[in-house]
């Protein structure tokens, strides 16, 4: 399994098309300020020895040489051996609201993306923990099993969007039963669920729901995003707003935060309602509430015995850029031969025009 240390410094291979920029603008100059200098033949014959193909070789060799030691930068480590290791932790499944009414912006960026932010921050904060992501609208769905790959969440939860599900609502009912079959031991005492979400066109039963989840040892804490004050739901096209979503009757549609219906089923779980609009505020009550819950042990296979292969990226690095140095710009027999540029053929076709 490969693991990218420092991925920062993949920001470095921005200055390579910077670079081909100015070697097209050099080389546009190079040969306007020739060709009023002196005729191509002439200038053939005053210089005979130049090549055209070497100077896009060093180039090649240099920006080669550069994305080498950017890669060695970042330093790619392999782990080399699998093991299992015993862990203590919470076994926590995400449930994310995906229904349009996430896509208002009364709180910002807008209710889905402060949500994205809210679990990615408490993914953070976790420690020896397994996680799991639920998607819900119209219905529920299934986007991450439990895991320890806190990578694999981060990446999973930036992909969530609102049309992602093509019914809509908010079952937050099937998410919770959704959320049950994530935890498959029986004996597993610290099952947590959270629910992010406005609250909004729920629809019904979901504290029987929540009682049931609660007699089979879940705890659900909810997190509310949006205001009670509410905003339009945004209709945009190319990331631009074109309107705003209506009613039948033509008025513009309003969503609100519906807190009651999440606080109520976090009591029926003997959880707890979050506000969710500081990031945070909300990841130090979520960090307060998981410890203060029993850990179950568990084993986990992962990668240890992580190597660096950094050297093998700057040797490579170095080499290209030694040999660039002591490759001229003036043609060689051997290069000549290879006619990468079919400067052979030209040469034929110009003589025998000439005779």
């Amino acid at each position: 399994m490969f693991v990218l240390e420092e991925k920062i410094w993949f920001w470095l291979l921005l200055v390579i098309p910077v670079i081909i920029l100015l070697f097209l603008i050099f080389k546009f100059w190079q040969n306007r300020t020739r060709k009023k200098f002196a005729d191509p033949d002439l200038l053939k014959f005053l210089a005979p020895n130049r090549s055209r193909s070497k100077p896009l070789i060093k180039l090649v060799l240099i920006l080669l040489a550069l994305a080498s030691l950017v890669v060695a930068l970042v330093n790619p480590k392999m782990g080399t051996k699998m093991e299992t290791v015993k862990r203590e932790g919470v076994d926590i499944v995400f449930a994310i609201d995906v229904s349009k009414s996430m896509d208002a912006e009364d709180i910002a960026p807008n209710r889905l993306e402060k949500s994205k932010q809210l679990v990615s921050q408490i993914l953070t904060s976790l420690g020896s923990d397994r996680v799991g992501i639920i998607a819900y609208a119209g219905g529920a769905y299934p986007q991450l099993p439990i895991t320890t790959d806190f990578s694999a969440a981060k990446m999973f939860l930036q992909a969530l969007n609102t049309d992602m599900i093509s019914s809509q609502g908010t079952a937050i009912s099937e998410a919770i039963e959704l959320a049950t079959t994530y935890y498959d031991d029986d004996q597993q005492t610290n099952r947590v669920l959270f629910i992010i979400s406005d609250g909004e066109d729920h629809e019904g039963n979901v504290e029987d729901i929540a009682e049931q989840a609660a007699e089979k040892g879940i705890r659900i804490f909810t997190i509310g995003v949006g205001t009670e004050k509410g905003g339009p739901i945004p209709i945009k096209r190319n990331g631009v707003v074109q309107t705003y979503k209506k009613d039948r009757e033509g008025e513009t549609v309003v969503t609100k935060l519906n807190p009651s219906t999440l606080q109520e089923i976090a009591d029926a779980t003997n959880g707890s309602y979050i506000e969710g609009n500081v990031t945070s505020e909300v990841v130090e009550t979520v960090t307060e509430e998981l410890q203060n819950i029993e850990k179950t042990e568990f084993e986990a296979k992962q990668f240890a015995d992580y190597k660096s292969h950094f050297q093998w990226f700057l040797g490579l690095g170095l080499a290209l850029l030694f040999l660039d140095i002591f490759l001229l710009e003036r043609s060689t027999a051997w290069l000549k031969s290879l006619n990468l540029f079919n400067e052979n053929k030209k040469k034929g076709a110009k003589t025998h025009e000439n005779i």
